[in-house]
Protein backbone atom coordinates (compact mmCIF):
# COMPACT_ATOMS: atom_id res chain seq x y z
CA UNK A 1 0.00 0.00 0.00
CA UNK A 2 1.65 3.43 -0.94
CA UNK A 3 1.51 6.17 1.34
CA UNK A 4 -1.14 9.26 0.92
CA UNK A 5 0.65 12.03 -0.08
CA UNK A 6 -0.41 15.49 0.08
CA UNK A 7 -0.96 17.71 -3.69
CA UNK A 8 1.06 20.78 -2.32
CA UNK A 9 4.08 18.10 -1.59
CA UNK A 10 3.16 16.28 -4.73
CA UNK A 11 2.77 20.05 -6.50
CA UNK A 12 6.25 20.78 -5.98
CA UNK A 13 8.75 18.34 -6.13
CA UNK A 14 7.52 17.37 -9.66
CA UNK A 15 7.70 20.88 -10.75
CA UNK A 16 11.27 19.79 -9.42
CA UNK A 17 12.43 17.69 -11.52
CA UNK A 18 10.36 19.01 -14.05
CA UNK A 19 12.47 22.32 -13.90
CA UNK A 20 15.78 19.88 -13.09
CA UNK A 21 15.24 17.21 -15.95
CA UNK A 22 17.57 17.99 -18.32
CA UNK A 23 18.97 14.96 -20.17
CA UNK A 24 15.60 13.02 -21.37
CA UNK A 25 14.26 9.46 -19.37
CA UNK A 26 17.28 8.11 -18.03
CA UNK A 27 17.32 11.43 -15.87
CA UNK A 28 13.37 11.52 -14.93
CA UNK A 29 13.30 8.03 -14.04
CA UNK A 30 16.32 8.63 -11.76
CA UNK A 31 14.99 11.67 -10.40
CA UNK A 32 11.36 9.87 -9.67
CA UNK A 33 13.25 7.18 -8.06
CA UNK A 34 15.37 9.07 -5.85
CA UNK A 35 12.68 11.10 -4.00
CA UNK A 36 10.12 8.66 -4.39
CA UNK A 37 11.85 5.46 -3.25
CA UNK A 38 15.54 6.40 -1.84
CA UNK A 39 14.67 9.72 0.03
CA UNK A 40 10.93 9.59 0.82
CA UNK A 41 9.89 6.27 1.02
CA UNK A 42 6.79 6.66 -0.22
CA UNK A 43 6.94 3.82 -2.45
CA UNK A 44 8.35 0.24 -3.01
CA UNK A 45 11.35 -0.46 -5.01
CA UNK A 46 9.55 -3.44 -6.30
CA UNK A 47 6.62 -1.43 -7.12
CA UNK A 48 8.55 1.05 -8.92
CA UNK A 49 10.39 -1.02 -11.25
CA UNK A 50 7.34 -2.66 -12.32
CA UNK A 51 6.09 0.63 -13.07
CA UNK A 52 8.87 1.47 -14.78
CA UNK A 53 8.13 -1.42 -16.87
CA UNK A 54 4.39 -0.77 -17.65
CA UNK A 55 5.14 2.66 -18.93
CA UNK A 56 7.82 1.50 -21.24
CA UNK A 57 4.84 -0.86 -22.62
CA UNK A 58 2.10 1.33 -22.98
CA UNK A 59 1.98 3.54 -25.94
CA UNK A 60 3.12 7.24 -25.29
CA UNK A 61 6.09 8.96 -23.66
CA UNK A 62 7.71 6.59 -21.25
CA UNK A 63 8.90 9.04 -18.33
CA UNK A 64 5.82 11.08 -19.03
CA UNK A 65 3.72 8.05 -17.85
CA UNK A 66 5.94 7.33 -15.17
CA UNK A 67 5.70 10.69 -13.34
CA UNK A 68 1.81 10.40 -13.81
CA UNK A 69 1.35 7.06 -12.55
CA UNK A 70 3.80 7.47 -9.44
CA UNK A 71 1.78 10.28 -8.18
CA UNK A 72 -1.49 8.85 -9.44
CA UNK A 73 -0.50 5.93 -6.48
CA UNK A 74 0.28 8.66 -4.11
CA UNK A 75 -3.03 10.72 -4.49
CA UNK A 76 -5.14 8.70 -6.90
CA UNK A 77 -6.91 11.10 -10.24
CA UNK A 78 -5.80 14.52 -8.57
CA UNK A 79 -2.53 13.38 -8.04
CA UNK A 80 -2.02 12.07 -11.37
CA UNK A 81 -3.15 15.73 -12.91
CA UNK A 82 -1.17 17.56 -10.46
CA UNK A 83 1.78 15.83 -10.24
CA UNK A 84 1.48 15.61 -14.25
CA UNK A 85 1.21 18.75 -15.43
CA UNK A 86 3.80 19.82 -12.62
CA UNK A 87 6.40 17.71 -14.58
CA UNK A 88 5.65 19.23 -18.17
CA UNK A 89 4.55 22.74 -17.58
CA UNK A 90 8.69 23.66 -16.61
CA UNK A 91 9.59 22.53 -20.05
CA UNK A 92 6.71 23.25 -22.01
CA UNK A 93 6.69 26.71 -20.96
CA UNK A 94 10.40 27.13 -22.06
CA UNK A 95 10.35 25.34 -24.95
CA UNK A 96 7.19 27.55 -26.17
CA UNK A 97 9.28 30.80 -25.28
CA UNK A 98 12.46 29.21 -27.23
CA UNK A 99 9.75 28.84 -30.34
CA UNK A 100 9.06 32.34 -30.76
CA UNK A 101 12.50 33.49 -30.38
CA UNK A 102 13.72 30.58 -32.94
CA UNK A 103 10.85 30.63 -35.75
CA UNK A 104 10.55 34.52 -35.91
CA UNK A 105 9.98 35.78 -39.33
CA UNK A 106 13.47 37.58 -38.74
CA UNK A 107 15.33 36.36 -35.82
CA UNK A 108 18.91 38.10 -34.29
CA UNK A 109 21.71 36.32 -36.25
CA UNK A 110 23.04 34.98 -33.13
CA UNK A 111 19.85 33.27 -32.78
CA UNK A 112 19.78 31.66 -36.85
CA UNK A 113 23.43 30.42 -35.83
CA UNK A 114 23.04 28.76 -32.64
CA UNK A 115 19.83 27.33 -34.20
CA UNK A 116 21.81 25.93 -36.68
CA UNK A 117 24.42 24.80 -35.22
CA UNK A 118 22.19 22.92 -32.43
CA UNK A 119 20.44 21.83 -35.36
CA UNK A 120 23.53 20.30 -37.26
CA UNK A 121 24.16 17.60 -34.37
CA UNK A 122 20.49 16.40 -34.40
CA UNK A 123 21.46 13.55 -36.63
CA UNK A 124 24.17 12.34 -34.45
CA UNK A 125 22.14 12.24 -31.39
CA UNK A 126 19.40 10.37 -33.21
CA UNK A 127 22.54 7.43 -34.08
CA UNK A 128 23.53 7.60 -30.68
CA UNK A 129 19.69 7.15 -28.82
CA UNK A 130 19.28 4.54 -31.06
CA UNK A 131 22.54 2.77 -30.47
CA UNK A 132 21.97 3.07 -26.50
CA UNK A 133 18.56 1.47 -27.11
CA UNK A 134 20.34 -1.27 -29.22
CA UNK A 135 22.10 -3.68 -27.01
CA UNK A 136 19.54 -3.67 -23.96
CA UNK A 137 16.95 -4.92 -26.87
CA UNK A 138 19.15 -7.22 -28.33
CA UNK A 139 19.56 -9.44 -25.22
CA UNK A 140 16.04 -9.92 -24.45
CA UNK A 141 15.50 -11.00 -27.92
CA UNK A 142 15.89 -14.80 -26.84
CA UNK A 143 14.48 -18.13 -28.02
CA UNK A 144 14.88 -19.67 -31.41
CA UNK A 145 15.05 -17.28 -34.41
CA UNK A 146 14.11 -14.40 -31.93
CA UNK A 147 17.62 -12.76 -33.04
CA UNK A 148 17.31 -13.23 -36.29
CA UNK A 149 13.49 -11.77 -36.62
CA UNK A 150 15.08 -8.57 -34.40
CA UNK A 151 17.33 -7.95 -36.99
CA UNK A 152 14.84 -8.23 -39.65
CA UNK A 153 12.42 -5.76 -37.62
CA UNK A 154 15.71 -3.72 -36.82
CA UNK A 155 16.36 -3.13 -40.54
CA UNK A 156 12.47 -3.04 -41.69
CA UNK A 157 12.57 0.31 -39.27
CA UNK A 158 15.43 1.92 -40.70
CA UNK A 159 14.55 1.72 -44.40
CA UNK A 160 11.06 2.73 -43.27
CA UNK A 161 12.06 5.63 -40.99
CA UNK A 162 14.60 7.30 -44.42
CA UNK A 163 11.75 6.05 -47.10
CA UNK A 164 8.50 6.22 -45.37
CA UNK A 165 7.98 9.55 -43.57
CA UNK A 166 4.22 9.04 -42.14
CA UNK A 167 3.59 5.64 -43.25
CA UNK A 168 6.40 4.84 -40.73
CA UNK A 169 3.57 3.44 -38.13
CA UNK A 170 2.66 0.79 -40.38
CA UNK A 171 5.92 -0.71 -40.28
CA UNK A 172 5.78 -0.29 -36.64
CA UNK A 173 2.45 -2.31 -36.56
CA UNK A 174 3.43 -4.92 -38.49
CA UNK A 175 6.85 -5.74 -36.93
CA UNK A 176 4.28 -6.08 -33.98
CA UNK A 177 2.01 -8.45 -34.95
CA UNK A 178 4.62 -10.53 -36.96
CA UNK A 179 5.75 -11.22 -33.59
CA UNK A 180 2.97 -11.96 -32.11
CA UNK A 181 1.41 -14.56 -34.52
CA UNK A 182 4.70 -16.15 -34.73
CA UNK A 183 4.82 -16.78 -30.79
CA UNK A 184 1.25 -17.94 -31.24
CA UNK A 185 2.34 -20.36 -33.72
CA UNK A 186 5.35 -21.57 -31.07
CA UNK A 187 2.88 -21.77 -28.61
CA UNK A 188 0.85 -24.01 -29.98
CA UNK A 189 3.32 -26.37 -31.61
CA UNK A 190 4.28 -26.80 -27.60
CA UNK A 191 0.84 -27.07 -26.25
CA UNK A 192 -0.17 -29.72 -29.06
CA UNK A 193 2.43 -32.26 -29.54
CA UNK A 194 1.70 -34.57 -31.85
CA UNK A 195 -0.63 -37.79 -31.29
CA UNK A 196 -2.33 -36.08 -28.37
CA UNK A 197 -5.52 -34.33 -28.24
CA UNK A 198 -5.31 -30.96 -27.26
CA UNK A 199 -6.56 -30.26 -24.27
CA UNK A 200 -6.09 -34.17 -23.16
CA UNK A 201 -4.53 -34.56 -19.48
CA UNK A 202 -3.77 -30.34 -19.40
CA UNK A 203 -4.16 -28.39 -16.28
CA UNK A 204 -8.04 -27.23 -15.83
CA UNK A 205 -8.22 -23.63 -17.31
CA UNK A 206 -8.35 -21.11 -14.82
CA UNK A 207 -11.42 -19.41 -13.82
CA UNK A 208 -12.39 -16.00 -14.89
CA UNK A 209 -10.71 -13.41 -13.47
CA UNK A 210 -13.35 -11.64 -11.17
CA UNK A 211 -14.81 -8.54 -12.65
CA UNK A 212 -13.49 -9.32 -15.54
CA UNK A 213 -16.52 -7.74 -17.73
CA UNK A 214 -15.98 -4.85 -15.85
CA UNK A 215 -12.06 -4.53 -16.48
CA UNK A 216 -13.17 -5.15 -20.25
CA UNK A 217 -15.93 -2.79 -20.02
CA UNK A 218 -13.12 -0.12 -18.17
CA UNK A 219 -10.69 -0.88 -21.03
CA UNK A 220 -13.46 -0.31 -24.04
CA UNK A 221 -14.35 3.51 -22.33
CA UNK A 222 -10.26 4.30 -21.85
CA UNK A 223 -10.26 3.18 -25.39
CA UNK A 224 -13.30 4.97 -26.95
CA UNK A 225 -11.74 8.26 -24.71
CA UNK A 226 -8.71 7.97 -26.86
CA UNK A 227 -10.25 8.02 -29.83
CA UNK A 228 -12.41 11.06 -29.25
CA UNK A 229 -9.21 12.85 -28.65
CA UNK A 230 -8.78 13.63 -32.31
CA UNK A 231 -11.89 12.98 -33.35
CA UNK A 232 -13.08 15.49 -31.19
CA UNK A 233 -10.64 18.10 -32.69
CA UNK A 234 -11.48 17.04 -36.33
CA UNK A 235 -14.99 18.07 -35.79
CA UNK A 236 -13.48 21.86 -34.33
CA UNK A 237 -11.44 22.03 -37.37
CA UNK A 238 -8.31 21.37 -36.19
CA UNK A 239 -7.83 17.70 -37.73
CA UNK A 240 -4.10 18.01 -39.06
CA UNK A 241 -2.13 19.21 -36.39
CA UNK A 242 -4.34 17.33 -33.74
CA UNK A 243 -3.65 14.27 -35.81
CA UNK A 244 -0.03 14.68 -35.77
CA UNK A 245 0.56 15.54 -32.35
CA UNK A 246 -2.17 12.45 -31.70
CA UNK A 247 0.22 9.50 -33.34
CA UNK A 248 3.44 11.70 -31.61
CA UNK A 249 1.52 10.96 -28.25
CA UNK A 250 0.36 7.43 -28.52
CA UNK A 251 3.34 6.45 -30.49
CA UNK A 252 6.22 7.46 -28.89
CA UNK A 253 7.15 4.00 -26.89
CA UNK A 254 10.28 3.31 -26.92
CA UNK A 255 12.32 6.64 -26.64
CA UNK A 256 11.40 10.05 -27.39
CA UNK A 257 13.66 10.22 -30.92
CA UNK A 258 10.96 7.84 -32.78
CA UNK A 259 8.96 11.04 -32.80
CA UNK A 260 10.97 12.46 -35.44
CA UNK A 261 10.47 10.23 -38.20
CA UNK A 262 6.57 10.72 -37.38
CA UNK A 263 6.84 14.05 -37.39
CA UNK A 264 9.61 14.70 -40.04
CA UNK A 265 7.21 14.26 -43.08
CA UNK A 266 3.88 15.52 -41.35
CA UNK A 267 5.41 19.27 -40.42
CA UNK A 268 7.80 19.77 -43.69
CA UNK A 269 6.72 18.15 -46.66
CA UNK A 270 3.00 17.31 -45.78
CA UNK A 271 1.85 20.32 -44.64
CA UNK A 272 4.52 23.03 -44.83
CA UNK A 273 4.25 24.32 -41.41
CA UNK A 274 8.25 24.29 -41.52
CA UNK A 275 10.91 24.01 -43.39
CA UNK A 276 13.73 21.17 -42.83
CA UNK A 277 16.00 23.74 -40.98
CA UNK A 278 12.99 24.51 -38.69
CA UNK A 279 12.53 21.44 -37.68
CA UNK A 280 16.37 20.48 -36.63
CA UNK A 281 16.06 23.41 -34.41
CA UNK A 282 12.77 22.22 -32.90
CA UNK A 283 14.33 18.95 -32.29
CA UNK A 284 17.35 20.60 -30.77
CA UNK A 285 15.13 22.92 -28.72
CA UNK A 286 13.19 19.34 -27.32
CA UNK A 287 16.68 17.76 -26.69
CA UNK A 288 18.11 21.31 -24.49
CA UNK A 289 15.25 21.81 -22.62
CA UNK A 290 14.01 20.20 -19.23
CA UNK A 291 10.97 17.85 -19.70
CA UNK A 292 10.21 15.13 -21.97
CA UNK A 293 11.59 15.33 -25.44
CA UNK A 294 8.36 14.95 -26.71
CA UNK A 295 7.25 18.81 -25.93
CA UNK A 296 9.13 19.23 -29.43
CA UNK A 297 5.92 18.79 -31.06
CA UNK A 298 4.58 21.77 -29.31
CA UNK A 299 7.71 23.59 -31.57
CA UNK A 300 5.65 22.35 -34.62
CA UNK A 301 1.95 23.50 -33.17
CA UNK A 302 3.76 26.79 -32.84
CA UNK A 303 4.96 26.92 -36.32
CA UNK A 304 1.56 25.83 -37.64
CA UNK A 305 -0.91 27.79 -35.40
CA UNK A 306 0.98 29.60 -32.94
CA UNK A 307 0.78 29.95 -29.04
CA UNK A 308 -2.79 28.55 -29.82
CA UNK A 309 -0.95 25.85 -31.76
CA UNK A 310 1.91 24.78 -29.32
CA UNK A 311 -0.35 24.52 -26.68
CA UNK A 312 -3.26 22.53 -28.65
CA UNK A 313 -0.31 19.90 -29.88
CA UNK A 314 1.05 19.60 -26.37
CA UNK A 315 -2.29 19.00 -25.02
CA UNK A 316 -2.95 16.37 -27.06
CA UNK A 317 -0.01 14.83 -27.17
CA UNK A 318 0.18 14.35 -22.97
CA UNK A 319 -3.46 13.76 -22.96
CA UNK A 320 -3.46 9.94 -24.14
CA UNK A 321 -0.92 9.56 -21.27
CA UNK A 322 -3.23 11.10 -18.40
CA UNK A 323 -6.35 9.13 -19.49
CA UNK A 324 -4.20 5.75 -19.47
CA UNK A 325 -3.13 6.04 -15.90
CA UNK A 326 -6.14 7.82 -14.62
CA UNK A 327 -8.50 5.42 -16.36
CA UNK A 328 -6.38 2.31 -16.63
CA UNK A 329 -3.58 2.22 -14.09
CA UNK A 330 -4.83 -0.45 -12.24
CA UNK A 331 -4.45 -2.60 -15.37
CA UNK A 332 -0.68 -1.32 -16.52
CA UNK A 333 0.63 -4.15 -14.00
CA UNK A 334 -1.74 -6.71 -16.37
CA UNK A 335 -0.40 -5.35 -19.81
CA UNK A 336 3.23 -5.75 -18.58
CA UNK A 337 2.33 -9.38 -17.86
CA UNK A 338 0.30 -10.11 -21.19
CA UNK A 339 2.37 -12.28 -23.25
CA UNK A 340 0.22 -10.56 -26.52
CA UNK A 341 1.26 -7.11 -25.58
CA UNK A 342 5.00 -8.58 -24.73
CA UNK A 343 5.27 -10.21 -28.04
CA UNK A 344 3.92 -7.04 -29.77
CA UNK A 345 6.55 -4.60 -28.29
CA UNK A 346 9.50 -7.22 -28.75
CA UNK A 347 8.68 -6.87 -32.48
CA UNK A 348 7.84 -2.94 -32.86
CA UNK A 349 10.79 -1.96 -30.26
CA UNK A 350 13.68 -2.83 -32.35
CA UNK A 351 11.42 -1.70 -35.45
CA UNK A 352 12.03 1.66 -33.31
CA UNK A 353 15.63 1.77 -32.89
CA UNK A 354 16.17 1.63 -36.73
CA UNK A 355 13.90 4.06 -37.55
CA UNK A 356 15.17 6.31 -35.04
CA UNK A 357 18.86 5.75 -36.64
CA UNK A 358 17.08 5.28 -40.05
CA UNK A 359 16.00 9.27 -39.21
CA UNK A 360 19.62 10.60 -39.23
CA UNK A 361 19.62 10.30 -42.78
CA UNK A 362 17.24 12.93 -43.84
CA UNK A 363 18.11 14.86 -41.13
CA UNK A 364 21.80 15.01 -42.42
CA UNK A 365 20.71 15.84 -45.75
CA UNK A 366 18.71 18.63 -44.72
CA UNK A 367 21.85 20.81 -43.60
CA UNK A 368 22.26 23.73 -46.11
CA UNK A 369 25.71 24.47 -45.51
CA UNK A 370 28.99 23.02 -45.27
CA UNK A 371 30.45 24.02 -41.96
CA UNK A 372 27.19 21.99 -40.35
CA UNK A 373 28.73 18.94 -41.34
CA UNK A 374 32.12 20.21 -39.56
CA UNK A 375 29.77 20.24 -36.47
CA UNK A 376 27.82 16.95 -36.98
CA UNK A 377 31.21 15.34 -37.48
CA UNK A 378 32.20 16.67 -34.02
CA UNK A 379 29.01 16.13 -32.43
CA UNK A 380 29.01 12.31 -33.51
CA UNK A 381 32.95 12.35 -31.96
CA UNK A 382 31.75 13.59 -28.55
CA UNK A 383 28.89 11.23 -28.47
CA UNK A 384 31.61 8.46 -29.15
CA UNK A 385 33.53 9.75 -26.65
CA UNK A 386 30.29 9.63 -24.06
CA UNK A 387 30.20 13.36 -23.50
CA UNK A 388 26.70 14.38 -22.42
CA UNK A 389 23.95 15.22 -24.34
CA UNK A 390 23.21 18.45 -23.68
CA UNK A 391 26.51 19.95 -23.24
CA UNK A 392 27.41 18.91 -26.78
CA UNK A 393 24.39 20.26 -28.00
CA UNK A 394 24.78 23.68 -26.39
CA UNK A 395 28.47 23.52 -27.76
CA UNK A 396 27.26 22.85 -31.46
CA UNK A 397 25.17 25.57 -31.13
CA UNK A 398 28.27 27.98 -29.54
CA UNK A 399 30.13 27.22 -32.60
CA UNK A 400 26.60 28.31 -35.15
CA UNK A 401 26.35 31.65 -33.40
CA UNK A 402 30.86 31.91 -33.93
CA UNK A 403 29.89 30.54 -37.45
CA UNK A 404 27.27 33.60 -37.96
CA UNK A 405 29.38 35.98 -36.34
CA UNK A 406 32.26 35.13 -38.58
CA UNK A 407 29.72 35.66 -41.65
CA UNK A 408 29.08 32.28 -42.81
CA UNK A 409 25.61 31.68 -44.36
CA UNK A 410 23.38 30.24 -41.01
CA UNK A 411 19.94 30.79 -43.33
Amino acid sequence: MHQRVPLALIAREWTRIGVVGFGGPPVHIALLRELCVERRGWIRAKDFEDGIAAANLAPGPASTQLAILTAWWLRGTWGAVVGGLCFILPGLVLILALAALFLAGDPPLWVGGAAAGAGAAVAAVAVQAGARMAPGSFRHAAGRGARARWACYLAAGAVAGVLLGPWLVVVLAAAGLVEVAVRRRAAGRRTAPAGRTPGAGAEPAPAAEPGGARARGARLRLWLLLAAVPLSAAAAGLSALTWVAYKVGALSYGGGFVIIPLMQADAVDGYGWMDDGEFLNAVALGQITPGPVVQTVAVVGWAAGGLAGGLLAAAVAFGPSFLLVVLGGGHLDRLRRSPVAQGFFDGAGPAVIGAICGSAIPLALALGHAWQFGVLALAGLLLALGRGLVATLLLSGALGVAAALAGWPVG
